[in-house]
């Protein structure tokens, strides 16, 4: 994948904000006094889909129109918020969208695809199952298969990055989650794009944390399993073209645990009373683990969705 310049994120910016406004950057004080250090949150949590990904499934259906004016419909593996974004970007083109996600999947995420216009099926036991599935149904059906990576993704996603840097130029580091990877693609190619020295850190569940040791031991590691409730990082085998990139581009990969992910989901609500998924709130759970490494600087980090089952959320905040 070519380095993106900054117009090419401006370009893509300008096709996102037809359908979204740019989302907002906050650097919430009580956040700042827990922690000791200036905390910008980059607040993903309110696109249209209440996830990040909406935006390279913006620029992804613009580019499938262009280089393939036939296609008819499109099919994508997910455990939600990248199956929000297909499936409303294929509906503003007038195109069908199956969508594959694993058995047990989240429910209101499976309502929220749903009410988007795509089609679900529920295979498999996890996401790499689901992904094969998708690979699958895409011959059969004849959909062109939307990847969880592909540059026009990243183009798309940078705009986030973009909005942040703009408004906040000199942080000293930002903390990504990792689940394909197109988030953090997206951050380093925004800060590279713009000349800056920011940090990038990239986010995994331990409980999946296979970007982690693929990043540590420089080749591709797979984990056995990817048992943890923020689906987001649920990922057992890192993306190999995504991998190259963090691993060239990020400082490090932090991990942290279900509970500290659940922590940070608190803290997200009681300091700034914003809803935080799993993954979403990954960053904030690695800067809090690393607050005294952290001090006195100034921190971005993303708040990549918001879409958690209530139940989930209500046993968390209880």
């Amino acid at each position: 994948m070519h380095s993106l310049t900054r117009e090419d994120i401006e370009d893509a910016a300008r096709h996102v904000y037809q359908v979204m406004p740019p989302t907002p950057q906050y650097a919430w004080p009580l956040l700042a006094q827990r922690l000791g250090c200036t905390v910008w949150v980059k607040h993903e949590n309110h696109t249209p889909t209440g996830a990040f990904k909406v935006r390279g499934g913006i620029t992804f259906m613009r580019w499938l129109k262009h280089a393939y004016p036939g296609t008819r419909g499109v099919i994508a593996a997910t455990r939600g918020n990248h199956g929000q974004s297909v499936a409303m970007a294929a509906r503003a083109l007038g195109m069908r969208a199956m969508i594959v996600v694993p058995v047990g999947n989240c429910t209101e995420k499976n309502v929220a695809m749903r009410g988007f216009g795509g089609e679900v099926i529920e295979f498999g036991q996890d996401f790499d199952d689901a992904r094969e599935e998708a690979i699958r149904l895409a011959q059969v059906h004849d959909l062109f298969l939307v990847p969880a990576f592909h540059p026009e993704l990243i183009r798309g996603v940078a705009t986030y990055a973009l909005e942040l840097f703009n408004a906040a130029p000199n942080l000293h580091t930002v903390y990504v989650p990792i689940g394909c990877g197109s988030g953090i693609c997206g951050v380093i190619a925004a800060r590279d794009a713009l000349g800056l020295n920011t940090e990038v850190i990239g986010v995994v569940s331990s409980q999946a944390d296979a970007a982690r040791q693929s990043f540590e031991a420089g080749e591709l590691r797979e984990t056995a399993s990817a048992n943890t409730f923020a689906d987001g990082l649920a990922v057992r085998k890192p993306v190999p073209e995504a991998l190259r990139i963090y691993a060239a581009g990020a400082a490090r990969i932090v991990s942290v645990t279900d509970a500290q992910i659940a922590e940070a989901m608190g803290v997200y609500y009681s300091d700034t009373h914003n809803l935080a998924e799993g993954a979403g709130a990954s960053a904030l759970a690695a800067l809090m683990q690393e607050r005294v490494a952290m001090r006195g600087k100034r921190v971005g980090v993303i708040l990549s969705g918001a879409n958690v089952d209530k139940e989930v959320y209500a046993r968390i905040i209880g």
